[in-house]
């Protein structure tokens, strides 16, 4: 049994003494860290109650259940920070991908702790492929949030529609690993590739 509760505390606690050791302006930072495992804790729970709820086998809670659960669950602190302190658009690209990053850190120590980490090239693949996976979602959906945030028409609707977006690439993501053999690999490597992507067409845009 993975005690993820005390993961997270473990975890946490250098986070915290870090936080107050440092000014107020970095503070924000670990605070996002902190909402970023806090949701992959709760996301744990809630996984666990649907997947009984429905008694969904593995594949239907890989696939259904959980993208569905993370992504809300990602983009709760973020409506929180917009709601309370209304930040510039930067700030909440930057809030968003720490919040995915402190996500997918905690589910890889949570999945090395359950499975084991004598596998390094698997290790290795899924650590990159999962948090790299996790920042495409926050990207599409802090990014959006930056624009969809300004223009009042837009933000109930913006909000769903880049919540929909984030659960679809993340279900695919799921469905891939989930089905195993070469397409697991490939769920792996796409999300690398499209940050390089991204990352290329961004130098070319700005040069």
């Amino acid at each position: 049994m993975t005690y993820i509760e005390n993961v997270f505390l473990c975890m946490a606690s250098p986070l915290l003494i870090a936080a107050l050791c440092m000014g107020k302006r970095q503070r924000k930072f670990f605070l996002f860290c902190f909402a970023g495992m806090g949701a992959c804790l709760l996301s744990a729970y809630i996984n666990t109650f649907f997947a009984a709820l429905y008694r969904a086998d593995t594949f239907a809670a890989t696939t259904e259940i959980a993208p569905v659960v993370e992504e809300v669950m990602k983009l709760l602190p973020l409506l929180f920070y917009l709601l309370i302190f209304e930040p510039k658009a930067e700030r909440i690209k930057n809030a968003a991908v720490i919040t995915a990053l402190s996500f997918a850190t905690f589910e890889n120590v949570c999945y090395l702790i359950q499975n084991g980490a004598g596998h390094f090239s698997f290790i290795f693949f899924r650590g990159i492929g999962t948090g790299a996976m996790h920042v495409i979602c926050g990207a599409i959906v802090g990014g959006g949030l930056a624009y969809v945030w300004q223009r009042t028409w837009l933000k109930i609707a913006g909000t769903c529609g880049l919540l929909g977006a984030a659960i679809t690439f993340h279900a695919i993501y799921n469905l891939l690993i989930a089905y195993g053999g070469a397409a697991q690999y490939i769920a792996y490597l796409l999300p690398v590739l499209i940050l390089t992507a991204g990352k290329l067409i961004f130098r070319s845009s700005i040069q």
